[in-house]
């Protein structure tokens, strides 16, 4: 593995225990500046990795916690009369940051979720005829809770298009659980950790990943993989372009954290379930075969040719 990454996955596991996969995805979504949707059920440490990461990085974090009665401007700002000089002065939201944690973001209205939208696919803001940059690099870590639906929103497709890959932490093996009380009785919580990487080297390591060579077979095989979604009787809406982007940019990442200049089939099987399942809509008889959309995907993927390089 990449030692630099293996540092900081090593400084994040002092607070997550046990979910080594996890972490090595949230990772390389950073890495290919992307955002993540953490969908679980309260309690398993979607909080407590998202300010794992934050603290590992010398960067600015930012957390809304997002209710019904959130207004668009807590997130990307507003704009307030100066009365000394009479202008108008922008007061940023807690979109102005490098980690912003949007926590339950599928209880915020419609109206807020749609100010993330561009925040999130172009990193500014634009307000009263102003544009504003948004700090590099930027990533949006929400979460949601999947089993308690009354009084939230459903997310609208072309937002969960944003999201990179959609993840879930999962409860913790018995040996892990029993390591997690442990350290609650020693009080180790993100708070306590200290950054080994700064946004600077972030930045240079998204360069490094985007150097990492894909060839044509392996193209191909992405190709086919989301064409596959598409053209199936069990899927209602298949994945996008983008979903073809975020594929093949995870599966950059992933080669790159194990310390390789080019991606292999591996690589692109690895990351599909994460990267394509939150894209795709299951039509009726879908829905009746598979109880997730991620047992979709795996399903169709097994009919699609594994190129060999």
């Amino acid at each position: 593995m990449n030692n630099a990454i293996e540092k900081l996955a090593e400084n994040i596991e002092k607070v997550i225990v046990g979910k080594r996969e996890v972490i090595e995805n949230v990772i390389a979504a950073m890495l290919c500046d992307g955002h993540i949707l953490l969908e679980d059920v309260p309690g398993v440490g979607k909080t407590q990795l998202v300010s794992a990461l934050a603290k590992s990085v010398d960067g600015k974090f930012n957390r809304i916690q997002l209710t019904p009665d959130i207004m668009p401007s807590d997130i990307v700002g507003f704009s307030m009369l100066d009365k000394e000089t009479g202008e108008f002065q922008y007061r940023s939201g807690a979109a102005m940051c490098n980690f912003l944690l949007a926590d339950e973001i599928n209880r915020a209205s419609p109206k807020a979720q749609s100010s993330l939208l561009e925040v999130m696919e172009e990193h500014q803001i634009s307000l009263d005829g102003k544009t504003f940059e948004l700090p590099k690099p930027f990533m949006t870590l929400a979460t949601q809770n999947p089993v308690e639906t009354y009084g939230t929103y459903h997310l609208p497709e072309a937002q969960m298009d944003r999201f990179i890959i959609k993840i879930s932490i999962g409860y913790p093996a018995k040996s892990d659980e029993l390591e997690i009380l442990s350290r609650s009785e020693t009080g180790k919580s993100a708070s306590a950790l200290t950054s080994v990487m700064t946004t600077e080297d972030i930045l240079e390591l998204q360069k490094k990943v985007n150097e990492v060579k894909a060839c044509d077979a392996v193209r191909d095989y992405i190709l086919n993989l989301v064409a596959a979604t598409r053209e199936n009787e069990f899927i209602k809406l298949g994945a996008s372009p983008r979903g073809s982007i975020a594929l093949l940019r995870m599966a950059k990442a992933k080669a790159f954290i194990a310390d390789r200049s080019y991606v292999t089939p591996d690589d692109v099987k690895g990351v599909l379930t994460s990267v394509l399942a939150h894209r795709i809509i299951l039509s009726p008889k879908g829905k009746s075969k598979f109880e997730t959309q991620e047992q979709a995907i795996e399903h169709i993927a097994s009919f699609v040719k594994v190129p060999v390089i």
